[in-house]
C-alpha cells in the first residue's frame, strides 16, 4: 500500500482551470489549410511527372518528379506540425503550450533544405567535370511547367507570409489566447530565498493604457510557414535558373552554364537554410529576442521607480513572448500593478512578476 499523497502536494487541477497557455500564431488554421493545398498541388504534379516520365522514357520528367517529392515531404512536416500544435494547444503537459512546435518542424525543414542544397551542388559539380547530353526542348518545357506550379504555390503561401511581416497586431493574438477570465490575483506560493517577496504569475492582457506610448512591435514571424515558403521558393528558383541555363545552352552552346548556375542556386538555398536554422534554433533554445522587447520591459518598469534585478524574455509561439521579472523597490506595489504597466507592450503574452522590498540598511 502506498501512502496517500498529502492534500497540499496534490495537483491543483487541470491547467485550463487556472489559465490557458494557448500561444498559437495569429492565423494558425489558415496557414495549415494553405499548406495542405500546396502539398496537394505539389504531390499531384509529382505523380503526374513520375508517371509520364516512366511512360515516355523522359529522365527530365522523372528527375523533376522525384525532386518535387522531397519538398512535398518537407511541407508535410509543416502541415503535421500545425495539426499537432492545434490538437495539443491546451494539453497541461506542455508547460508553455505548443506554440514552438512549428519552430521544431521548421528546424527539421531547414535541415532538409541544407541536404537539398548539398545534392544540387554535388550534382552540378559532377556535371561541370563530366558534361552530360541534354534534351533542351523537353527540359525547358518541364522546367517552365514546374515554375508555373511553384509560382502558384508561392502565391498561396506568400499571402500569409506578407501578412506576418507587414502588419502589427495590437490585439496580441487575442483570438488565440484562450483566456477564460482576467486573472489579477496574487499566487500564494513563496520562494524560500525571498522571504519578503510577492509573486504574481499571469498573462499580460491586451488592454492598452489610455496614455501609454506605443511599444516596440515584437516579431510575429511564423517559422513553420516560412519553412514551407522557402521550399516552394527553392523549387521556383531552381526552375528559373534551369530555364536560363537551358536557353543559354540551346542558343549559344554554353553547356557549362547549366552546372555553374546549379552551383549558384545551391549556394542561395544553403544561405536560406542557414538563416532558418539560426532563427529556429534561437527560438528552441529560448534565445533572448533581438527586437528590443527586453529593453522596453525594463524601461517601462524602471520609469515607475522600480529597479529590475532579473529579467528573462523568450518566445513561446509566433508573436507571443513570456517574461519573468524580479523587481526591487523602496515603495513596492502589488505584482498586479507592475503587470498592468506592461499591458501596452505588443507580443508580451505571459508575465511572472516578483517584487522585493529594499532592505533598510543599519546606521
Amino acid at each position: 500500500m502506498h501512502a496517500p499523497i498529502p492534500a497540499a502536494l496534490q495537483p491543483a487541477g487541470p491547467l485550463s482551470d487556472r489559465h490557458a497557455h494557448n500561444f498559437l500564431g495569429d492565423r494558425h488554421r489558415r496557414h495549415e489549410r494553405r499548406t495542405w493545398i500546396v502539398i496537394a498541388i505539389t504531390a499531384s504534379v509529382m505523380v503526374l511527372e513520375i508517371v509520364a516520365g516512366s511512360l515516355f522514357g523522359s529522365m527530365a520528367l522523372l528527375a523533376d518528379g522525384w525532386h518535387m517529392s522531397t519538398h512535398a515531404a518537407a511541407m508535410l512536416i509543416t502541415a503535421l506540425a500545425y495539426r499537432y500544435a492545434a490538437r495539443h494547444a491546451n494539453d497541461p503537459r506542455f508547460s508553455f503550450g505548443t506554440g514552438k512546435v512549428g519552430d521544431l518542424a521548421a528546424f527539421a525543414s531547414a535541415v532538409v533544405l541544407a541536404i537539398v542544397a548539398i545534392l544540387i551542388g554535388w550534382e552540378s559539380a559532377l556535371r561541370l567535370t563530366a558534361p552530360v547530353s541534354i534534351e533542351f526542348r523537353e527540359a525547358i518545357i518541364v522546367a517552365s511547367f514546374g515554375l508555373v506550379v511553384n509560382l502558384v504555390c508561392a502565391w498561396l503561401l506568400r499571402d500569409d507570409h506578407d501578412h506576418l511581416h507587414g502588419h502589427s497586431h495590437g490585439h496580441h493574438g487575442h483570438g488565440h489566447h484562450g483566456h477564460a477570465h482576467e486573472d489579477h490575483h496574487d499566487h500564494g506560493h513563496a520562494h524560500g530565498h525571498h522571504d519578503h517577496a510577492h509573486h504574481d504569475h499571469d498573462h499580460a492582457h491586451p488592454h492598452a493604457h489610455p496614455h501609454a506610448e506605443p511599444a516596440a512591435a515584437a516579431p510575429t514571424q511564423d517559422n513553420n510557414l516560412r519553412a514551407a515558403y522557402l521550399h516552394v521558393l527553392t523549387d521556383a528558383l531552381t526552375s528559373v535558373f534551369a530555364i536560363l541555363a537551358l536557353l543559354g545552352g540551346s542558343l549559344y552552346g554554353f553547356l557549362w552554364l547549366d552546372p555553374v548556375i546549379g552551383i549558384v542556386g545551391a549556394l542561395v538555398v544553403a544561405r536560406w537554410s542557414f538563416g532558418l536554422l539560426r532563427d529556429t534554433a534561437g527560438v528552441l533554445l529560448d534565445f533572448t529576442p533581438r527586437a528590443g522587447l527586453p529593453q522596453t520591459i525594463r524601461a517601462t518598469l524602471e520609469e515607475q521607480g522600480a529597479e529590475v534585478t532579473d529579467l528573462h524574455v523568450w518566445q513561446v509561439g509566433p508573436g507571443h513572448h513570456a517574461a519573468v521579472v524580479a523587481l526591487r523597490s523602496a515603495t513596492p506595489r502589488a505584482p498586479a500593478a507592475y503587470k498592468h504597466d506592461l499591458e501596452h507592450i505588443e507580443g508580451l503574452s505571459h508575465v511572472t512578476v516578483e517584487v522585493n522590498p529594499v532592505e533598510a540598511r543599519a546606521a
